[in-house]
């Protein structure tokens, strides 16, 4: 397996990884939302009764948690952004400018 360095890298690791094992039938926008949905929700458990100041100073334990649910979600999202065929750099982009358009700095 080639180094993940980037989302493309990351895309095709994953496309390998899934076609490895016969996944890809599974990987439909239908479901591949609904798992990005309970991976994020994972991720909000972490943070759920924690004060604004307890979830900026995670215990080491607790971060590499956090960041196993990061990457879940990061995956499944790079995956759903594959299946349709959408450049998640691009799209990201071309949503900072409406944003930007939206919500413009103060004066």
């Amino acid at each position: 397996m080639n180094p993940i360095t980037d989302l493309t890298s990351l895309r095709d690791a994953l496309r390998e990884f899934c076609a490895a094992r016969d996944w890809h039938r599974y990987h439909t926008p239908k479901n591949l939302v609904m798992a990005l949905s309970v991976e994020a929700a994972e991720l909000i458990e972490h943070f759920q009764w924690a004060t604004p100041e307890e979830s900026l100073d995670l215990a080491p334990e607790k971060r590499a948690e956090v960041a196993d649910e990061i990457a879940d979600v990061l995956i499944y999202l790079t995956e759903l952004a594959d299946v349709l065929g959408i450049d998640p750099i691009a799209a990201a982009r071309a949503k900072i400018v409406k944003n930007a358009v939206k919500y413009p700095p103060p004066l």
